[in-house]
This record gives C-alpha cells, sequence and structure tokens, in this order.
C-alpha cells in the first residue's frame, strides 16, 4: 500500500545556516517516523546565499550539493528538489520540475516552514496547505494594521500554525482579527542529540545566535515599536558571567568593537560561529559539547508575551543541557518547575537559575532530556499537529 505523501517546504538550501537546516531537518524525519513518505522542496524566485563565499548569485550549485549530502544523511534521497524560478526557463537540481508540480497535486499535506515560500499557481493546487510561523507577533500586528499583502498571503493557505502558543488568548495583546491561529512547537528528533556523557572537563555555558537583526522584522503597533533582534536583550544582562560567577561563551559575530570590549569586559568569551554555522554536524557537537545554554529571547517575543520557545534551546535540552533562557510566556506551559529548564525576566532570576544548576547538574541534566522528550519529540509533535486539522 502506497504511503501518504507529504511536503516540507523550505529555505535550507537557498539559507544554508546550521539552525535553519536543523530547523528542517526535524519536520522532514518527524514526518517519515509517522509514516509519511516525505518530499523537501525549495522552490525559489530567490538567488540562494553561498555560505563560504558569501555571495548571493543565480548560481545553486552549493545550495543542490548541500541538499544532496543531507538527504544522503538522513535518508531522503530521491526525494528532494530546488527549484530555480529564477532561471528562464526554470531550471530544477534534484527531482525534475514536472514532478514537482505533480507532487503538490498529490501531497496530503504541504508544510511552509516560517513562511519561507513564494506562492505560485502550481503550489496552490495542494490540497492542505499549511502555514507555519516561527516568528510570532509580526504576522499578527501586520493583519491588525490591515496589511493587504499580509491577508492575501496567509489567506492562501487552509491553516495557520504558529510557535507563539500565547496567540489568541488573554496573555498576548494583539487581536486576531477573526483568524484562527493554532499553536504548535519547534520539533527535534531528540535522539539526534541525545547525549548520555557528562560534558567534557572545562565546558561552559553557551550559545549561538545572530547579532544585530532589527530592521529586518521590527514592527510597530499602537505607539510602541518591537525589535526582531536579541542584541539589546543581551545588553540587558551583559553582566550575567560577573555576576553569575559562571562562564558565559556566545558565538556571535559581533562587529562592534564597543560591544566585543563591553562584553569581555564583562567576562563572556566571545567565539566564532562561521564554521558551526555552516557544518550542522558541527553545531550538534558544539551544543552537545556545552554545559548548557545561556540565553535570552528577541524584544518581540518578550515584550508580546508571545509564548514562543527556541528549536536550539530545545536541542540543548534534548542533548542534556540545562539552559536558562528569557521568559516569554511559555512557562504557563512547561518549564515551570525550574528542573532543566529556567526562565528569567531578571538578572536576580538569573542569577538563581545558575545556583540552582550548580548544586544538582545532574538532576538538571536528566530533567532536561526528559523535558524534551516530553514536549519537543518531533513525532509527538506533528501528530498534535496533524491532529488539529484532522490528518
Amino acid at each position: 500500500m502506497s504511503r501518504k505523501k507529504a511536503i516540507v517546504l523550505g529555505f535550507m538550501g537557498a539559507c544554508p545556516i546550521a539552525g535553519v537546516i536543523w530547523q528542517h531537518v526535524h519536520y522532514i524525519v518527524g514526518l517519515k517516523r509517522l509514516g509519511y513518505e516525505v518530499y523537501y522542496i525549495e522552490d525559489t524566485a530567490n538567488w540562494p546565499y553561498n555560505p563560504v563565499t558569501y555571495e548571493v548569485s543565480e548560481n545553486y550549485t552549493y545550495a543542490a550539493d548541500l541538499l544532496t549530502r543531507l538527504a544522503e544523511q538522513f535518508d531522503f534521497k530521491d526525494h528532494w528538489a530546488f527549484v530555480a524560478r529564477f532561471k528562464n526557463p526554470i531550471e530544477s537540481a534534484g527531482l525534475p520540475f514536472a514532478q514537482v508540480t505533480q507532487l503538490y497535486r498529490e501531497s496530503e499535506i504541504t508544510l511552509n516552514i516560517c513562511g519561507s515560500h513564494d506562492l505560485n499557481d502550481e503550489l496552490l493546487e495542494t490540497p492542505c496547505f499549511v502555514y507555519v510561523e516561527s516568528d510570532p507577533g509580526v504576522e499578527q500586528i501586520k493583519i491588525d494594521l490591515k496589511d493587504e499583502e499580509t491577508m492575501a498571503y496567509l489567506g492562501k493557505h487552509h491553516f495557520l500554525f504558529t510557535f507563539g502558543e500565547n496567540i489568541g488568548k488573554a496573555d498576548f495583546p494583539v487581536p486576531t482579527n477573526g483568524l484562527t491561529w493554532y499553536p504548535t512547537r519547534q520539533p527535534v528528533v531528540t535522539d539526534f542529540w541525545h547525549d548520555p556523557a557528562s560534558p567534557p572537563e572545562g565546558a561552559v555555558m553557551t550559545s549561538i545566535c545572530n547579532w544585530s537583526t532589527s530592521g529586518l522584522k521590527d514592527v510597530e503597533w499602537r505607539g510602541e515599536r518591537y525589535l526582531w533582534s536579541k542584541s539589546l536583550e543581551f545588553l540587558k544582562f551583559v553582566e550575567a558571567p560577573k555576576l553569575s560567577g559562571e562562564n558565559f561563551e556566545l558565538a556571535v559575530n559581533m562587529k562592534k568593537p564597543e560591544e566585543r570590549a563591553l562584553f569581555e569586559k564583562s567576562g563572556w568569551r566571545l567565539s566564532d560561529p562561521n564554521a558551526i554555522s555552516i557544518d550542522w554536524n558541527l553545531y550538534n557537537k558544539y551544543i552537545r559539547s556545552s554545559k548548557g545554554e545561556y540565553t535570552v529571547a528577541k524584544d518581540q517575543y518578550v515584550r508580546l508575551n508571545t509564548g514562543w520557545f527556541s528549536d536550539r534551546t530545545a536541542c540543548y535540552l534534548a542533548s542534556g543541557r540545562p539552559a536558562i533562557t528569557q521568559e516569554t510566556g511559555f512557562t504557563k506551559f512547561y518549564g515551570g518547575k525550574k528542573e532543566g529548564l529556567f526562565a528569567f525576566s531578571s538578572m536576580d532570576e538569573m542569577v538563581e537559575s545558575v545556583r540552582e544548576i550548580n548544586k544538582d547538574y545532574k538532576l538538571h541534566s536528566q530533567r532536561a532530556a526528559e523535558l524534551a522528550k516530553e514536549h519537543f519529540e518531533a513525532e509527538v509533535v506533528l501528530k498534535s499537529m496533524l491532529d488539529k486539522i484532522n490528518l
């Protein structure tokens, strides 16, 4: 009996950054484990980025080679395509373009991860088109501001899902304007991360992030500006190492000399993120070689109380590495027991979290892995999503 087909639409070839790659891989593998025949498709009119040459161009060789290697490692060989709509005529690597358009019509479900895809007539023939929002707050504000482009784009999907679990609830200030947003979580295939060994000697609390991304998705709403950036949040807690007595390392491309000097003076280690950004296996190893994660959340997620949670932080948890992360409202659903996962809103709460982890690291390591398996396991998360839309 033939299996039902599912399509994961993404951008890990066009934006081949390790965090982006793992985000998509978890969907592909999770759906495969639920019994679907899964296809990964990038169907784009935008030129791809090459992280080795730092170029954006119409040459998609790097993207195609990367997807070939990923398909081999994660068992979706002959089930992927990179469709270059910027070529005339349209070109395709992996599956031929005609087969891609046929798959759109045959798939039981097509997931538009992070709303990454431009829409085209062939794609819109898919019978169950699902939008998965990664940046809660932005689209809701645009809809409330009557942004016609956003309304038209979202309106072409059959179901809307969001990582902001508070959206549509009293805790979230932005009205949904009649749209139904289903809550979901970022899925993680926990056995890709599980590490029963203790972290290596000298391991420290780490995190990986982009630095100043404000301006890309900043939004203004009711007289307030909400930033799509972590940099200002990190600056609020720059004295974290000094006040907690803990070593923190940040893999980040911090370009301003004055900011680097401030962080280094406050006791931070700053490491070059380029190698782990390009190599998804090295990214995995970096997380598993850490003592845990200390991080903040983007301004939008925090001030709008979205309930968002990071898939990278979930990977730390799955590795048995405790995490200390900024509160966004997620503790209403998990993480409120302060075992393995600690949410903070103040410096005092952050310092206390460090103390608690150091009191019984083994306990918090175990609880972190258990929490990841219970709340973020890909099969659990994706089955819940499919149940919500009666698939």
